[in-house]
């Protein structure tokens, strides 16, 4: 399978989440006017650090990413475009192709284990973790006992943990790490592991230091 790919510094994609996106670079206003003729696909992926000194050209990106449709298209009059990617299912580079002006490359789609049984057990108590990790960082409800956020009591467990992943204000690698886990139990995990140290740092004034 061969995706355009769109290589940014701090933007990691995952599956099902949408992602807003201004595209302004010429070469990538050719790729997303290309992708709306064809399927409407665009395969995000990760810049390692270090792109600064080749932006312009084709610096190197992480293997692993995550392609994306294209649900909802703003054309701007000066050919720039606003548009909203739903993420799909991560991939692999296997082999990029220089013949555009834009990246694209050769894919394989990574298949994530299924979630059955004690897997659905587990990322359940995973999830009420979670939940109670990033209780303090969202607004109360309406009052005592309401819900804090129904939208996140009415997502699925993969749809809250993808999320969750992409949205939480934590480094690009560390979302580029949790994209790479090959199982949303596997995710779940990382991220409790990630939040509580996250937690306990904040908590105790100098760990950061020691910790690096």
């Amino acid at each position: 399978m061969v995706l355009p790919l769109f290589p940014l510094p701090t933007t990691v994609l995952f599956p099902n989440v949408f992602l807003p996106l201004h595209i302004f670079e010429p070469r990538y206003r050719a790729m997303v006017a290309n992708a709306l003729q064809s399927d409407r696909m665009i395969g995000m992926v990760l810049l390692k650090p270090g792109w600064e000194r080749d932006y312009e050209g084709r610096p190197p990106t992480y293997p692993i990413g995550c392609s994306g449709v294209i649900t909802h298209v703003e054309r701007l009059p000066d050919g720039r475009f606003n548009l909203v990617l739903r993420g799909l299912e991560r991939f692999r580079v296997v082999e990029e192709d220089g013949t555009r002006s834009y990246r694209q490359a050769t894919v394989e789609p990574l298949v994530e284990q299924p979630v059955t049984g004690d897997d659905r057990l587990a990322l359940r108590s995973k999830r009420a973790k979670l939940e109670a990790l990033i209780a303090p960082t969202v607004d109360p409800g309406p009052g005592a006992g309401q819900p804090r956020d129904p939208g996140i009591s009415a997502m699925s467990d993969e749809d809250f943990v993808n999320a969750l992943a992409q949205y939480l204000d934590i480094a690009p690698l560390e979302k580029q790490a949790l994209l790479e886990r090959d199982s949303l139990r596997g995710r779940a995990d990382a991220l409790v592991e990630l939040l509580e140290m996250k937690i306990l740092m904040a908590r105790t004034p100098g760990l950061s230091h020691v910790a690096h």
